[in-house]
């Protein structure tokens, strides 16, 4: 049986953006919990090194700053943590994270420990979380395409400052902020408008460290009406040393909410 992980937010019928947010909540169900083999401690430490905090506060922001023309954007939040499912991630062997143990579900932390079981089996998290939730975000792109012609599917992540040592990509730069991109779902214009609102938060560079940007697999590499964008901001741009939001929160979700109403317009 399924379970509802994630909450969809109507935005205005006429309006083609989703905003994704992947990675902003903690809450673990005790029944994973108890499949998890770090202590409650190194748990709570894990959460604060892999979760995009706040990251829905960024966009719920995002949607009071808009420009009185544009349409309001759909939300679309996964309500579980990251470490139950990463809906993100291809759920098979596609997904270049499972080299180090962080494909679709986690058998390895940050640090490169063992957070499940060698022998743990993924089949159930994916019945129950993963795929429901890629076929719920599948249906919201369809309906928007049949309304609007388009979508555009704004993916909102955020980094922090250090690079964990279980990843693959050491040694790239950690700018204030990182446009994921897609050569086939992000059009060189909706880069040109990303670099213009984000530019001003400070260094912005394209897929490093972090590249690509979420479409769902129903449409990936097949429809051209299908946009994406990653959002990725270092954490220190707008959250202090104890994951507390600062001035910076205001700066970014302004930058968003500008990015959103320029992109609409644009598309028209």
């Amino acid at each position: 049986m399924s379970e509802l992980n994630f909450e969809l937010i109507a935005g205005s019928a006429d309006s083609a953006v989703i905003l994704h947010i992947p990675h902003s909540s903690r809450v673990i169900p005790a029944d994973t919990r108890q499949d998890l083999l770090f202590s409650d401690e190194d748990l709570e430490r894990e959460l604060d090194e892999i979760t995009d905090t706040l990251t829905d506060l960024v966009a719920m922001e995002s949607l009071k700053k808009l420009d009185s023309k544009s349409p309001l954007p759909w939300l679309f939040i996964n309500r579980l943590s990251r470490l139950v499912i990463d809906p993100e991630r291809f759920p098979d062997d596609r997904e270049v994270m499972n080299k180090v143990g962080m494909g679709a579900v986690y058998s390895k932390g940050t640090s490169g420990e063992q957070l499940r079981a060698a022998d743990f089996n993924s089949g159930d998290l994916l019945e129950r979380y993963f795929h429901p939730y890629s076929i719920a975000l599948s249906n919201l792109v369809s309906e928007r395409l049949s309304k609007t012609g388009y979508a555009l599917i704004i993916d909102v992540h955020s980094y922090r400052p250090q690079q964990h040592p279980n990843a693959i990509n050491h040694g790239q730069m950690r700018p204030s902020i990182c446009m994921g991109t897609d050569k086939f779902h992000t059009p060189d214009w909706l880069k040109t408008l990303f670099l213009k609102e984000f530019k001003v938060l400070g260094e912005c560079l394209e897929n490093q460290p972090y590249s690509g940007s979420y479409i769902p697999l129903e449409f990936f590499e097949r429809d051209e009406r299908v946009w994406s964008v990653m959002l990725e901001a270092r954490s220190d741009t707008f959250l202090d040393h104890a994951l507390k939001p600062h001035q910076g929160l205001a700066e970014i979700s302004g930058s968003l909410a500008r990015f959103i109403s320029s992109a609409q317009a644009s598309a028209l």
